[in-house]
């Protein structure tokens, strides 16, 4: 390893040279406190910036052993620190001159979410920040002086600030860490006490706009229906109080605008963690919950959806049912069954993003088009059954059809954002208006039958290679030929993942919070496919979701990591796999 006394020579002698010269500096190089290393330097100076990282011997840092005594306390430690150094580089970003991107600074920018990332790790000996500097030039003639000015006066700094335990204010970070300590209490008790969900007292759940995810002003804070308030002890001998949502079936109904999405939306949302001051922090849901939709056009590749849909014209099968052109429908009865095998035990559901006539089918229709002609078995058919024999879950908003009301466990009234538990004057009202649900046999679905093809060789291949899983469409080949070549991933936002030549559409997986995830999501993809041996797909994603939640991304994508990746739940890989129109199951 060399010196930083011999980074700064090396610096001086490709001055104003030309600026592949700058590849001359990729290496690790010893600072006083910490290593710093040049990872990847980039082309020319208008192209992606360099990757660089800080690495500081744990001793140096400092910090207690208590910051990391959970997985959680671990994100939420991390999370802090990488805020902290983001702010100091904010500082400096761009202070040094030149073209193109000369002197940007710039490392991950973590939403309201608390998720495990690559920027900022921890292991046994080392605290690492990775982060991206554009390499000073002018034009494309090195400017080894600005460099030299982030290398040696801004980097120091910004490490100073964010990475050592004594330079830091530690009141925040405890606060983080006792928050941390609090959202494992809450999911302990949810899971212990037969709750779905919890929002607390006091949480402000509208978002200040529909592109910021930050709280809204002024909101009418969270209140708990007295009849659902529960009481959760916290660490310490603190309590907390607010509304708990049993397990079983539970509908949001209201008038439009009143608060019925707003509450599910957060409800989605609390699978993660939240910063302090989000307002949602101690809104807290099973962290397998998962957000179902109609999703017209989607693919699917055989999935038994025979529990929903059958005898359909002209014979096609159900139970391994595939289409490169689902409708509303199909979507969302493989979204259904694709979240049995993703192992969700609640389902949240939207009706103004559903498929009508898979939710229900009133009395008149039932009698206008008889049973035999219609393939279709509503989800209202299946709640009850879904809970009975499956115990999972559903919380559903619904502000036009009462059906409904007749197989909910409990109805919650959203009435000028403050929610009002109407369970027995709403099943009073629907004895009323009778509703006949047909008796059908319970979901005959069984996981484990959905089989990954494994690839040509026979053998297991480095994640990010080609092989006989991928398809041709998406190495770009026609003739039937191997091509070895590493596949090319891009994230465009968190919604499109361009997976070799394949767009992946994940729009309407929409508890994907972060674009960090999409960018996981690809290598989870490309190591699924590298290593398909021919057991169920199932089996194959928990096997590496474990693994990397015990061992780091390094587990994923071993060797040269791609920068900045968030960790996805595993619920959004296999809906990313179920999206990916290559997949061979």
């Amino acid at each position: 390893m060399k010196t930083s006394q011999e980074l700064r020579s090396s610096l001086l002698a490709i001055d104003h040279r030309g600026y592949p010269a700058y590849k001359d500096l990729k290496g690790s190089y010893r600072f006083p406190d910490y290593i710093l290393g040049i990872d990847h330097v980039q082309g020319d100076p208008f192209a992606s910036p360099s990757r660089v990282s800080i690495h500081v011997p744990m001793e140096t840092a400092g910090f207690p052993a208590a910051c990391w005594s959970t997985p959680q306390r671990e994100a939420a430690f991390l999370d802090h620190i990488l805020r902290l150094f983001g702010q100091a580089v904010d500082n400096y970003s761009f202070q040094a001159k030149g073209s193109g991107k000369s002197g940007a600074i710039f490392t991950t920018r973590p939403g309201q979410e608390i998720l495990s990332r690559t920027a900022c790790v921890r292991t046994d000996r080392e605290l690492v920040a990775r982060f991206e500097v554009g390499f000073p030039a002018n034009g494309r003639t090195i400017n080894a002086r600005e460099l030299e000015k982030i290398l040696f006066q801004y980097l120091p700094v910004c490490a100073k600030q964010s990475l050592y335990y004594n330079q830091i204010d530690p009141k925040p970070l405890r606060r983080v860490l006792s928050l941390a300590d609090d959202q494992e209490a809450i999911r302990r008790y949810l899971s212990e006490n037969g709750l779905a969900a919890f929002v607390a007292d006091g949480a402000i759940l509208p978002r200040a706009t529909g592109v910021s995810n930050a709280p809204m002003k002024n909101a009418v804070p969270f209140q708990s229906p007295a009849h659902l308030s529960v009481t959760i002890p916290l660490p310490g001998g603190r309590q907390i109080a607010g509304m708990g949502i049993p397990q079983g079936i539970t509908l949001i109904t209201g008038g439009g605008y009143h608060g019925k999405s707003t509450l599910l939306k957060a409800l989605e949302a609390g699978v993660y963690n939240h910063i302090p001051g989000d307002g949602r922090e101690y809104v807290i849901t099973d962290n397998t919950a998962l957000k179902l939709r109609a999703e017209d056009h989607r693919s699917i590749r055989n999935v038994d959806i025979s529990g929903f849909i059958d005898r359909l014209p002209g014979g096609k099968d159900t139970a391994s049912f595939s289409t490169e052109d689902a409708s509303g429908s199909t979507s969302q009865a493989a979204g259904v069954i694709e979240g049995l095998e993703a192992g969700s035990r609640v389902f949240l559901m939207d009706e103004d993003t559903c498929a009508t006539n898979f939710m229900v089918r009133d009395e008149l229709m039932q009698k206008v088009i008889h049973p035999d002609k219609e393939p279709i078995t509503p989800f209202i058919n299946r709640i009850l059954d879904l809970w009975e024999n499956r115990k999972v879950s559903t919380i559903l908003v619904s502000g036009s059809s009462g059906s409904y009301f007749h197989v909910a466990h409990l109805i919650l009234q959203a009435d000028h954002y403050k929610i009002l538990d109407i369970t027995e004057t709403a099943k009073k009202t629907a004895a009323g208006y009778p509703f006949e649900i047909p008796s059908i046999p319970p979901l005959a679905w069984k996981g484990g039958r959905r089989r990954l093809s494994p690839s040509g060789s026979g053998g297991q291949r480095g994640a990010g290679t080609r092989n006989a899983a991928v398809s041709d469409r998406s190495r770009g080949r026609s003739d039937g030929g191997r091509d070895d070549r590493p596949l090319k991933i891009k994230v465009q936002g968190k919604d499109q993942l361009l997976f070799g030549k394949e767009l992946v559409d994940l729009r309407y997986v929409e508890q994907i919070a972060d674009p960090e995830q999409t960018k996981a999501l690809g290598q989870f993809l490309a190591w699924l496919l590298a290593h398909a041996d021919g057991r169920p797909l199932a089996d194959q994603i928990h096997q590496i979701y474990f693994k990397v939640r015990k061992e780091g991304f390094s587990a994923l994508c071993p060797g040269d990591c791609p920068p900045f990746m968030a960790l996805p739940r595993e619920q959004e890989v296999f809906a990313c796999c179920n999206r990916y129109r290559g997949l061979k199951l």
